[in-house]
This record gives structure tokens, C-alpha cells and sequence, in this order.
């Protein structure tokens, strides 16, 4: 309910600005004209009109069931009450803002009422405003229970066509098209088909999908997304599109083509019920292929059954497991300085095989993308092994002049700082503290006359606008004198836990870890092909890098 002071501000404004919200999912669709968008938003509008209240903003969700809180324009409506942009808030009834009752409670109860907001069902009676609202909760409840019924239902309905053999997805598998005169029907699309072929044609070669998509890439072979786009079935873009929208187009990615090899559609077959749902929580998990159901022959195949086997065979193979079945030493700490992906350990082809590190990137796009950033493993591990009992020697020898290195000052110049820096804030924090006194002061002026609603706003605006540099210069203060305060603690935590580590022989994985945050890894080439590897050990706690140089 909103309180005296927000419904005194509604008055001032001369009324309620109200956003009327409408939402539309797929169950409503057999409703009729009733539940439409367009039906709620008139209705809606004729009522405030009546009412005499402004409307500053139409909020609608097509397609969207009330159980899914994340809507675009639902998060956008609440928004602009966290701007104060709209107190008051009109939907048809309770169960378009939503039928999860814990989080639409959430909003009613909580909220609304603490942004000043005013909350209308119409059809249901609610009116946050009035003492007229014990029954929401119970309408929330019976909105949900009516959800979850439907929710079984549906499920029903796919689980018995999956046993029919009949597809039920929104979008053709790549390289089909949906039968015009029947939707759970796919025909092959003459466009696309022999794009599937040439990937089984490499898969069979023994070729994985990182190989596959830079071949794909050099013969300028568009990916799933942008056939979906020109044809209208989606409006989406990848991000190589969105980084490079004219060849974008031609980079595909790891997963489709890995999903695509493994897809039985392409044997003629449709496979159903691949993921584990959950009301309310959406999937939660793909289920083993074993317990998908999958009926045969219901459309012209596009690969043969040996050779799809074949390939299935072939992806089991090239999953090589590290010589003792467990992670890479260095997992997850090795990063590219240039693309910010993960290094992965490799074997190179030659006759003595050795283990390398080298960037994602570059073993999955080529060298168009990326640089190798290739490093040894038994460098690697020596770099690093003797980095740390270098820091360890030091850290031994003196620790307080390392701690004062890492933290940049000495302790007078750091205090000096410190209580400058606090002065400042406490003189902004008064500040604020006066302004937010002085909007008050001039809600009770244009209440009493002695100023405009024109000069009201225009004071009120620069009032805030004042408010919010200071609130900011105010938070990077803080934040400075946070960082300052961990900045000292983490250097001397640091150099106390690196010192027991100046006579360590091996690394495990477990020391890295606690000692390593991440190690970057930069790649410069020379004109002569000469390869400079840098890199830099980020140590846990320690504010700045360790950095080592590599030539090769």
C-alpha cells in the first residue's frame, strides 16, 4: 500500500502516472480476441481515461507464460518505478502480472509498496490503495495451481506425439524444413542439405568439428543462424556477427556442429524428450541419449545409418582423456592475453609426441582469429616453479619491504592519503544529507504557494541532479578506501603464505590453485618469425603481476 508521503507526492503531480501492463502467452492464445494484447491494452486505457489518470508508458509481453518473471518489458516497467517514473501500475488481472505466486507476492507485497507504487487488477477487484486485497494471495495460488495443470497437459500432449515419431520444435533441424501441410512433418530443404552432407563428409573423414567449421568458414558457407534470420523464423545474431557483421555470417560454432553430428534426425529419424523439465524451474538437464525416444523412418534421411554410426564412433574416439583420467594441472588458470580464452593442453603430431598449451581461439578458428600463444608444458611448469620460490626467497629475506612494495607507498604517505580521502567523503555525505533535506522543504513551498510547479521542477531537477554526482563521487570514495585497506591486508597475507614455499620441488594442482588466480599468456612475432612468449602470474592476494619472457 503506498504511504502518505508517496500519495501526497501523487496529488502534487497532479494525479497518478500509471503504466498499464499486458502479457499474452501461448495458453491465451485459444481464448480468443478476449485475452489479446491489443483487447487488454484498450480496455486498460479507456479505464484510466475515465479515471482521468495519465498514462505515461505501455508495457506488453507477447508470447511470454506468467510463470517466467524475466520479460523484457516487465523488467523494463519495473525499472522506471525504481526511477520514480510511474506510481501507479493497471493490468486486466492478477494473473498477467504473473501466476508464480511467490515472486508476483513478492511484487505486490513488497515491491510496489516501498517504491510509492500503486497496484490495480481490475477483473479480480484488487486495488493495493483500498482495504480490499485479503484475496490476492489466494488468487496468486489458484493462478500457479492453474499454470502447473496446464503445464502437465502440454507435456502430455508432446510426450504422446514423441511417441508418434511426430517433431514438435519451434525450428527445422538444419537441413530440413517444416511440411507445409504438416507441421510435425520435415521435408529436406534443397538449400541447406548439402551443407549437412559436406559435414558428415569431413566427420567420415575423421575430421572433428573445429577443423570442420574452419573449412566451412574458408568456403563462406553461412551458419544456421542466418538461414534462420533471411528466412524470418528467427531475429537473432551470433556474436562473430555482432563482432564482424559482414563475415560473421560464415564462423560456426563448436556446439552446432557437434550437435548437428550427433542429431539421429539426419538418419530419418525423430529424437524427442532429450532434456529433464521441471515446473517453474524449466530444464534442468539433458537426459543420455539412451533415454531419448526416438522413432525411425519418419522422414527422408540425409545420412546413411552406417555412415552416421561411423561418425558417432569417431567423436568417442577423439575424446582422449589425459594420461592418468584427471584435469590438466594447469585447468582453468591458464588464460590468451589477446582473446581472454582459456589455453588447452594439446599433443603435438610429430614423432615424439609433446604436451603444448595453445589458445582456444586458434585451435577452433585458425589463425585469422587468434595466434597460438603455444607454450611447453615442461616450460610452463619450470617458469612457474621457480617464479614461486623466487617470491618465496623474497618474501623470506624481508618481508615488510615486499609488503610495502606491493601496497605502492609508505605508511606515512598511505595514512596521509587515507585521512584526505575521509575528509572528502564526510563533506559529501553532509551535503547529500542537506539536499535531501532541502527536496522536502520544497514539496511544503509549492504545497503552501510560495513557489511554481514550473520552478518546483526545475529546482527539484537540479536538486537531484547535484544528489546523484555526489552519491557517485561518494561511492568511488568508499570503494578507494575499501580497495586501500585490502590492498595492505592482502600484501602482507600474501608474503606471509608464499614464504613456506621457497624449497618446493614439484607443483600439484592444489598448490597452484591456492596460490594462482590466473597466468595470462601474450604472443609477439617478430619480422623474422621469431616467437616472444610473456607471462604473467597472478598470485592470489598479491596486488601485481610476476611476469617471465619466453623466446622461441
Amino acid at each position: 500500500m503506498m504511504n502518505g508521503y508517496d500519495v501526497m507526492s501523487a496529488a502534487l503531480a497532479g494525479g497518478f502516472r500509471a503504466a498499464i501492463y499486458c502479457r499474452l502467452s501461448k495458453d491465451d492464445d485459444q481464448q480468443g480476441e478476449s485475452a489479446s494484447i491489443a483487447n487488454q491494452r484498450d480496455m486498460l486505457e479507456s479505464y484510466c481515461e475515465k479515471q482521468g489518470w495519465e498514462v505515461v508508458a505501455v508495457y506488453q509481453d507477447d508470447g511470454y507464460t506468467g510463470l517466467n518473471m524475466e520479460r523484457p518489458d516487465l523488467k523494463r516497467m519495473l525499472k522506471a518505478i525504481e526511477r520514480r517514473q510511474v506510481n501507479l501500475v493497471i493490468t486486466k488481472d492478477l494473473s498477467r502480472l504473473g501466476r508464480n505466486y511467490l515472486q508476483t507476492g513478492h511484487l505486490i507485497e513488497d515491491f510496489f509498496p516501498r517504491n510509492g507504487v500503486r497496484y490495480i487488477a481490475m477483473n479480480d477487484g484488487i486495488d493495493t490503495l483500498r482495504e480490499n486485497n485479503d484475496i490476492a494471495p489466494f488468487k496468486n495460488i489458484l493462478n500457479e495451481m492453474y499454470s502447473k495443470d496446464i503445464s502437465k497437459k502440454v507435456h502430455s500432449s508432446y510426450l504422446l506425439k514423441a511417441q508418434k515419431g511426430q517433431f514438435t520444435g519451434c525450428v527445422a533441424p538444419f537441413g530440413y524444413r517444416k511440411d507445409p501441410e504438416d507441421k510435425n512433418h520435415l521435408l529436406i530443404d534443397p538449400e541447406t542439405a548439402h551443407i549437412v552432407r559436406l559435414i558428415f563428409g569431413y566427420a567420415l573423414e575423421g575430421h572433428g568439428p573445429n577443423y570442420i567449421r574452419r573449412r566451412l568458414e574458408e568456403r563462406k558457407l553461412p551458419c544456421p543462424t542466418w538461414w534462420n534470420r533471411e528466412r524470418g523464423i528467427r531475429n537473432v545474431r551470433t556474436r562473430w556477427e555482432q563482432q564482424d557483421p559482414e563475415n560473421g555470417k560464415y564462423i560456426w560454432d563448436f556446439s552446432v556442429i557437434k550437435d548437428l553430428l550427433m542429431n539421429p534426425v539426419y538418419t530419418g529419424a525423430i529424437a524427442s524428450q532429450k532434456t529433464e523439465y521441471r515446473f517453474k524451474i524449466g530444464t534442468i538437464g539433458s537426459k543420455r541419449p539412451e533415454d531419448w525416444i526416438v522413432v525411425e523412418g519418419t522422414h527422408e534421411p540425409l545420412v546413411d545409418k552406417r555412415d552416421f554410426a561411423i561418425v558417432q564412433r569417431k567423436l568417442k574416439s577423439r575424446q582422449r582423456p589425459g594420461a592418468s583420467g584427471e584435469p590438466s594441472l594447469f585447468a582453468g588458470l591458464l588464460k590468451c592475453g589477446e582473446c581472454g580464452k582459456s589455453l588447452t593442453v594439446r599433443y603435438t603430431n610429430a614423432k615424439h609426441p609433446q604436451r603444448i598449451y595453445s589458445c582456444k581461439t586458434y585451435n577452433a578458428f585458425g589463425k585469422h582469429h587468434c595466434s597460438q600463444h603455444r607454450i611447453e608444458y615442461d616450460t610452463l611448469t619450470s617458469l612457474v616453479l621457480h617464479k614461486i620460490r623466487e617470491c618465496a626467497a623474497a618474501a623470506l629475506m624481508d618481508g615488510e619491504a615486499v609488503a610495502d612494495r606491493l601496497t605502492g607507498n609508505c605508511e606515512a604517505e598511505q595514512k596521509g592519503q587515507r585521512e584526505a580521502l575521509e575528509r572528502a567523503l564526510a563533506k559529501d555525505e553532509e551535503r547529500i544529507e542537506t539536499l535531501e533535506k532541502m527536496v522536502l522543504r520544497l514539496y511544503e513551498d509549492m504545497v503552501a504557494g510560495r513557489i511554481t510547479e514550473n520552478n518546483f521542477d526545475l529546482l527539484l531537477a537540479k536538486t537531484q541532479k547535484e544528489q546523484a554526482e555526489l552519491k557517485e563521487k561518494a561511492a568511488e570514495a568508499r570503494k578507494r578506501l575499501d580497495d586501500e585497506a585490502r590492498l595492505a591486508v592482502d600484501a602482507r597475507e600474501w608474503v606471509e603464505s608464499i614464504q613456506e614455499y621457497r624449497d618446493i620441488a614439484e607443483l600439484d594442482a592444489a598448490t597452484l590453485n591456492r596460490l594462482i588466480k590466473e597466468i595470462v599468456v601474450h604472443e609477439t612475432i617478430d619480422s623474422d618469425k621469431t616467437r616472444h612468449i610473456s607471462i604473467e602470474i597472478h598470485f592470489n592476494l598479491k596486488p601485481l603481476p610476476e611476469v617471465e619472457q619466453v623466446t622461441g
